[in-house]
């Protein structure tokens, strides 16, 4: 793959790059719409990604291109900058824009991404080229950031220059992930800590269900502001900071202090998808593979009836998913809204899966979906 980049970087910029990079995505094994609320997640790195060749030019510009779509930008080494529409370049614009308040990054450079994350499926491709970006200029221009100051610094490209509420979940994950490892991550502490992934005979599945979305423009941000409601509401009566402090029992204490129906469903989502993260590292800890592929249906169900982010297309895998007999846990991964679902299937049977939940979804559907296997991988480095 490197070699084949560097030949483009040099045909298109007649010079050969000077450093590369490599920064995954990811997929949340479970605790999913509760990072944005403090809660616990189970993140992991996969093997897909983005990769970046650079290499300094003397025009004082910063070039960027991808492989994946058209049209180059030519953009000013300044100070600060603004977003510009919804193309794919903002997001490493909103990186520079962040360093640049930090550190004068003088000189101009030649950018050239590429990346095999599906745009729009859910695994990540935003954070994955917000890190990269991050680690990438931090790298070249030796400027002494650690990792947790990359992800935070990506967290507010993604908060405040893109414009989405999302939690800080997915770039933690692209920087800190192990391979053959899950990350539970505390995302109100940031405290975490690595736990073995051992999967036995299963593997895990990726299904994009080819319904792309826009997080911006979807109701993402209004499932934050919804928490955001029940948050308020209940610091009337007790002394919370986000939702996921809530045990089970205090909830059904205060429970009625919210009224809203809706937001009451959104929170009773953060309160008990919170709780199953804690049970599925203790079943993943123990090697309990069919208990922890129970939390994930039980998962998909919260997010399917309380959250409502799920969707006919998620729905539709997961469903094909609980009555095939060689997957034992399945739910969509990510924000929903289309995207993607996993599930743990048991080796040998990826050919007779692809063909059986291909024939079924597009009978539901009216349109394929893509099934993919990937190895949990490790997080951004120089490569």
């Amino acid at each position: 793959m490197k070699d084949q980049l560097v030949d483009k970087f040099l045909e298109k910029y007649n010079q050969q790059p000077t450093a590369s990079y490599f920064a995954p995505g990811r997929v949340n094994l479970i605790g999913e719409h509760i990072d944005y609320n403090g809660g616990l997640v189970m993140p992991c790195a996969i093997t897909a990604g983005t990769w970046l060749l650079l290499a300094p030019n003397d025009d004082n510009v910063i070039r960027f291109s991808s492989v994946n779509f058209e049209g180059d930008q030519i953009i000013p080494i300044e100070k600060s900058y603004t977003k510009n529409g919804n193309d794919w370049y903002n997001y490493p614009l909103g990186v520079f824009h962040e360093l640049q308040q930090f550190d004068w990054l003088s000189g101009g450079l030649d950018l050239l991404y590429f990346g095999n994350i599906p745009i729009g499926s859910g695994l990540s491709s935003s954070a994955s080229i917000e890190i990269l970006t991050a680690y990438a200029l931090n790298d070249y221009y030796n400027l002494g950031h650690d990792k947790l100051e990359l992800v935070k610094l990506s967290k507010r490209v993604e908060n405040i220059f893109i414009g989405l509420n999302s939690g800080i979940m997915d770039q933690f994950s692209v920087a800190f992930g192990e391979a053959n490892k899950a990350i539970v991550l505390n995302c109100d502490s940031l405290k975490y800590k690595i736990v073995d992934c051992d999967l036995g005979d299963y593997v895990l599945a990726i299904i994009n269900t080819n319904k792309a979305r826009k997080l911006e423009e979807s109701k993402y941000n209004e499932r934050y502001e919804e928490c955001q409601t029940a948050l308020k509401t209940l610091q009337t009566a007790i002394n919370i900071n986000n939702l996921c402090e809530l045990t089970a029992e205090k909830f059904a204490l205060h429970s009625h202090l919210i009224t809203d129906e809706t937001v009451l469903k959104r929170t009773t989502h953060v309160v008990k998808e919170n709780d199953r993260v804690h049970l599925a590292a203790k079943a993943l800890n123990a090697g309990q593979l069919e208990e922890f592929g129970r939390l994930m249906y039980a998962s998909h169900q919260s997010l399917r009836e309380l959250y409502e982010v799920s969707g006919k297309e998620l729905d539709a895998v997961v469903d094909f998913c609980k009555d095939y007999e060689h997957v034992i846990g399945a739910r969509m991964t990510g924000a929903g809204f289309g995207g993607c679902a996993i599930a743990l299937l048991k080796k040998g049977q990826e050919e007779d899966f692809a063909k059986k939940l291909t024939d079924y979804y597009v009978d539901k559907i009216g349109y394929p979906a893509a099934i993919y296997v990937h190895q949990i991988g490790n997080g951004v480095g120089k490569i």
